[in-house]
């Protein structure tokens, strides 16, 4: 079998007023997955759970995100992750707040079978 790359999700997410990056990164790989649905596991002739998904998370402090807690929301394979500086801090001075951006990228892999074109 030969692992091969199927699709590539987005998303994006936010904390409005907690300051809380790991809730802005799991909300942004939700919007990723929650807004698919791959049929590719079936047309390729393998188990969903067989899937390797690499995440990808850029938000503003990347060290304040749990990675286990945002790799938890995967619902099927397994996976890594990894953050880095990206998304946006945008400072709320009448409340001395701040509302965290987080981007997310899900790149999802099979384990292709011999002899399959995908």
């Amino acid at each position: 079998m030969t692992r091969k790359r199927v699709v590539i999700e987005m998303g994006m997410g936010t904390d409005i007023r907690g300051k809380d990056y790991t809730k802005a990164a799991c909300r942004a790989l939700k919007d990723a997955l929650w807004h698919n649905s791959l049929g590719i596991a079936d047309i390729m002739g393998v188990d969903v759970d067989s899937m390797w998904v690499e995440v990808r998370i850029g938000i503003p402090q990347p060290e304040k995100v749990n990675v286990e807690e945002v790799l938890s929301i995967l619902p099927h394979g397994t996976g890594q992750i990894s953050c880095i500086k990206g998304g946006l801090e945008i400072e709320n001075t009448d409340r001395n707040d701040v509302t965290v951006i987080a981007n997310a990228a899900a790149i999802v892999y099979l384990d292709a079978p011999e002899g399959n074109s995908l």
